[in-house]
């Protein structure tokens, strides 16, 4: 009698559902609506194959179609579903009310961000600054995962492989970029402390303070960030800062196990 292939305990590999998640991820990242044949390029799909798939998700909302310009942009179908992910996300529900009490303690933009595929952090909470200053920041903003102060987080707490770390470093884009060395100086530092600050790097006159939540592996997987004038935040008031987002962290991680989060 035949035995069962080792196989059969992996996941099954379906490449329609993948190419389709990479299209709607590219498109969502896109600043304007895009054609079929460089979207194709930029996924390395065969145009047709990127066409079946486009046609599919726009019949299904996920994309828009502009038939005068022949380009795709991510489509509105998308909201309910991402407004259902964000309702029934009990961290985001948690983490709320303790941001916007941050934020007018500290009159910084608060916000909390999870893992949301390999290479981006997604914001599912946020309580904006009651300063004039506003950080254009949204609910489902995405960016890249080692950008700024939640990069050099998950530098520190999720990668240990120094090649990879450079490659991605390699991508990010900056208002004044630091060196790899010292970005990797950097990175010692926030785990030795437990949290990371950036201070106008990646965006000029802006300080942002983050902290990491971890999941039961030990693996940082969401953080808790404070972003306000750098010219209004001196070293007593980052590490005040730092010492409320810590506090906050522990006390949603206690609520989450009161609840069985």
């Amino acid at each position: 009698m035949a035995t069962k292939s080792s196989d059969s305990t992996n996941k099954r590999q379906v490449p329609a559902v993948t190419r389709a998640i990479a299209i709607l991820r590219f498109l969502a990242r896109s600043d304007e609506p895009v054609g079929v044949n460089p979207i194709a390029r930029e996924l390395d799909l065969v145009p047709s194959t990127c066409l079946h798939i486009l046609r599919v998700l726009q019949d299904e909302g996920l994309v828009d179609f502009d038939s005068n310009t022949k380009r795709y942009s991510i489509g509105i179908g998308i909201l309910p579903l991402a407004r259902s992910a964000l309702q029934k996300n009990t961290f985001s529900t948690l983490v709320q009310p303790l941001l916007s009490a941050l934020s007018e303690k500290f009159g910084v933009t608060s916000i909390a961000t999870q893992l949301a595929e390999p290479s981006q952090m997604v914001v599912i909470a946020l309580s904006q600054s009651t300063l004039p200053f506003r950080l254009q920041v949204d609910l489902g903003s995405r960016f890249p995962i080692l950008i700024s102060a939640t990069g050099r987080l998950f530098a520190a707490f999720n990668v240990s492989d120094a090649d990879a770390l450079q490659s991605g470093f390699d991508k990010l884009v900056w208002d004044h970029p630091p060196s790899f060395e010292e970005w990797l100086e950097e990175v010692e530092a926030t785990r030795a402390r437990g949290y990371a600050v950036d201070r106008g790097s990646y965006i000029s006159g802006v300080t942002v303070v983050a902290v990491p939540v971890f999941n039961a592996a030990g693996q940082m997987i969401r953080s808790l960030v404070a972003i306000g004038i750098s010219e209004r935040m001196d070293d007593k008031q980052v590490g005040a800062l730092a010492k409320s987002l810590l506090k906050l962290r522990d006390k949603i991680e206690a609520m989450q196990i009161e609840i069985g989060g």
